[in-house]
């Protein structure tokens, strides 16, 4: 498995990443093209494509923040899914950075939301945090309640829920 930072929006697998990014992610949970794209360039964010047996199977979406890496985003492509791919993806992250938060729709959301939240148990995180409001990605999107989950054990989950809030939604 290889990861690849893509450095600019005009890399050529941007546009399979923003149509699953698209197809996947309602609405409320995702940034509109015209602020996504400036992510790529973004100095705390790194855009990871994820490449498995010479194919683009996915991609993330990570914030380095003071002492911990925040995943915006974490998708394996539908047609890669249910093939473990998903748990090399978390290996590599654990490996590459040791304090991870993520956050997710809560288990009783639906059948993928428990599903997710049962994958990211199996893979090494924790819940930390049940009444996590993620803000609105912009005008017109509503703010959505989540669950943050983490594979370490934070000591301050405010001013972590702060430095979110101030750098990745602003």
């Amino acid at each position: 498995m290889e990861f690849l930072q893509i450095t600019s929006s005009e890399d050529y697998r941007v546009k399979e990443i923003y149509d699953a990014y698209c197809s996947t992610f309602p609405e409320d949970e995702r940034r509109d093209w015209d602020k996504l794209s400036t992510l790529f360039s973004h100095p705390k964010v790194k855009i990871t494509s994820v490449l498995h047996e010479s194919e683009n199977i996915g991609y993330l979406i990570l914030w380095e923040l003071s002492n911990y890496t925040f995943v915006e985003h974490f998708e394996v492509f539908e047609k890669f899914r249910s093939q473990k791919l998903g748990s090399h993806i978390t290996k590599y992250l654990f490996e590459n950075y040791p304090r991870i938060i993520l956050e997710i729709e809560p288990e009783h959301s639906g059948e993928d939301a428990a599903r997710r939240y049962s994958f990211y148990q199996r893979n090494g995180f924790r819940l930390i945090d049940e009444m996590y409001v993620q803000p609105s990605y912009g005008k017109g999107k509503k703010p959505l309640d989540l669950w943050l989950l983490s594979n370490y054990n934070p000591e301050n989950l405010k001013e972590i829920k702060d430095e979110i809030y101030d750098i990745v939604y602003h």
